[in-house]
């Protein structure tokens, strides 16, 4: 039975998914290479990288759909093998994805259940209504009526009702893919602030995206990610230039340089 209530969780600060070296191959080609990623309870890790990182790709192998090919997944202390969706669903993986695979002719609490209703003996409309708006007003949303129909709906309440259905199974780890993509100002700090309030639930939160500024605001530690490979471990106090330069690849360039032109002065004349 779907429930808004919180049910066990790590303490916060405590590891509940450790991944070490993760590989993920395509035929000849090398999507991921020996991947480290840690998350705890009660933070939200940043994880970024350009175009072909690999980010899609370890979120899919975190959600169940691609298996790695090399590596070790340890879910709560424990050995776990992801190979399905509903695998890690049921494991306390959930994923919202940028289409957020909302109805839009149903109303909130039809989408909020949707799979997961309420039955008895005959779908219980009255206590799932009580249960959405449990939730909706423990995260603040800011939903005029849980009987709104999606179409109605602006992206932000869009983007709180995605979440908040996947809340529902009270997930340990939830990833987010792009949630602020095509959002104004105020509808970006709306799903900004929901993301900090599920933090504040003892959840751990990993949110992928392109915009340094939300990853700041937000992000308690930031993971890069380039060509595949750990690019390095940030903070939210570390400058963009910095955290450009590891998605980039300019300070490896950088090292790269010194160190080619370090060699040409040491030969010999």
């Amino acid at each position: 039975m779907a429930t808004s209530q919180p049910t066990t969780h790590a303490a916060k600060g405590e590891p509940i998914l450790k991944l070490r070296g993760v590989s993920k191959q395509f035929g000849a080609v090398s999507a991921l290479t020996d991947i480290d990623l840690d998350i705890n309870a009660g933070e939200v890790v940043a994880l970024v990288g350009d175009n072909g990182a690999g980010k899609s790709t370890l979120v899919k192998v975190l959600a169940g759909v691609h298996q790695p090919t090399a590596g070790s997944i340890e879910f709560m202390g424990q050995p776990v093998t992801l190979d399905s969706p509903g695998k890690a669903l049921e494991m306390g993986i959930a994923t919202v994805f940028q289409d957020l695979a909302l109805c839009e002719n149903l109303d909130v609490v039809a989408n909020l259940f949707l799979g997961h209703e309420l039955k008895p003996w005959a779908l219980d409309e009255v206590q799932m209504e009580v249960r959405a708006w449990t939730l909706l007003r423990e995260l603040a949303a800011r939903i005029p009526s849980v009987r709104e129909p999606i179409a109605s709906l602006s992206g932000g309440q869009r983007q709180t009702v995605a979440i908040a259905r996947s809340l529902l199974l009270d997930p340990k780890i939830i990833m987010l893919d792009e949630p602020t993509a095509a959002l104004g100002v105020a509808q970006t700090a709306e799903v900004l602030n929901l993301i900090e309030r599920v933090r504040d639930r003892g959840h751990g939160v990993v949110l992928i995206s392109h915009n340094m500024e939300d990853v700041r605001a937000v992000a308690d530690r930031i993971v890069v990610l380039r060509l595949g490979r750990n690019n390095g471990i940030f903070t939210a106090e570390t400058s963009n230039s910095e955290l450009v330069a590891a998605i980039t690849g300019a300070t490896e360039n950088a090292v790269s340089r010194r160190r080619a032109r370090k060699e040409e002065l040491e030969q010999p004349a």
